[in-house]
């Protein structure tokens, strides 16, 4: 059955760096690039000019298009210098897939929302990639081709040109590029230049949830990503993904995911072996 595939997963990682790091490839790759920033910033250069890149932000690259990326010292909220930079990166190639690229006009960047119904499949892709045994590349195709399609879905839905949706968005991107950092409602709201009653009431009608429900899902998801892929501690986890206190992060992890986050590392270890 492998014989018949006709597009590849090349390579699916989860990278976080907390050091500079460059690359540049002025002739491009010889393969398709998605990378997905789901924690902290870089820059990229997008049409020629280098660009900030964060978490949301989704690049896609054809074989040949030149790419360069920086990850640098970056100033927080709190005014300190710091090296954070978390990406999702999938390398893929295959006669499906140049159908696919050469089926619509496509950016060089775009933002996809940091849910599960993408993450997920980002996920899938790497853990398919480092399984040892029992492996089905036929998985790993099709996981790639639904991620596909997801884009496209994403680029068919025209963005709301309403001011109150667009004062919404930036309110959801605001949260989702500081959400490492500690914020306060009035930081959302004055992002945007509304009242943090405004604010409040703008998001719960947008999107159907609260601007503080929403944030705890987006570092709870950050959490999880790290405490899977990333070496550091759980202590490091909690604070590095904007919460105040390992108590607090221990209880609504728990809450969320039924089970504390050390048993929660060790379940995805113990996964990955068989």
């Amino acid at each position: 059955m492998q014989e018949t595939l006709n597009s590849r997963v090349l390579s699916a990682n989860f990278s976080f760096h907390r050091k500079p790091f460059i690359m540049a490839k002025p002739n491009g790759f010889d393969h398709y690039l998605l990378r997905l920033q789901t924690d902290g910033r870089c820059r990229a250069v997008i049409d020629g000019k280098l660009s900030l890149i964060g978490p949301g932000d989704l690049l896609l690259f054809n074989p040949g298009r030149p790419y360069e990326l920086k990850i640098e010292d970056e100033v927080n909220a709190q005014g300190e210098s710091m090296v954070e930079s978390g990406d999702y990166n999938i390398f893929f190639r295959g006669r499906w897939v140049d159908e696919w690229w050469n089926s619509q006009k496509r950016p060089t960047r775009m933002r996809v929302p940091l849910d599960d119904r993408y993450l997920g499949l980002f996920r899938q892709l790497v853990l398919e990639k480092r399984r040892l045994t029992h492996t089905y590349p036929e998985i790993s195709e099709y996981t790639l081709r639904i991620l596909c399609l997801e884009i496209d879905r994403l680029l068919s839905e025209q963005p709301s040109t309403t001011p109150k949706a667009y004062l919404a968005h930036r309110m959801k991107y605001y949260i989702e590029e500081n959400a490492s950092s500690l914020f306060k409602l009035d930081d959302v709201a004055s992002h945007v230049g509304i009242s943090v009653s405004r604010a409040v009431h703008l998001f719960k009608e947008t999107f159907g949830t609260s601007i503080m429900q929403y944030t705890l899902d987006v570092r709870l998801d950050m959490a999880r990503e790290r405490i899977i892929f990333s070496p550091m501690s759980l202590e490091d986890v909690a604070e590095t993904s904007g919460f105040a206190s390992y108590t607090y992060f221990h209880r609504v992890f728990r809450s969320r995911f039924g089970v504390s986050p050390k048993q929660f590392r060790a379940q995805s270890r113990t996964s990955e072996l068989n």
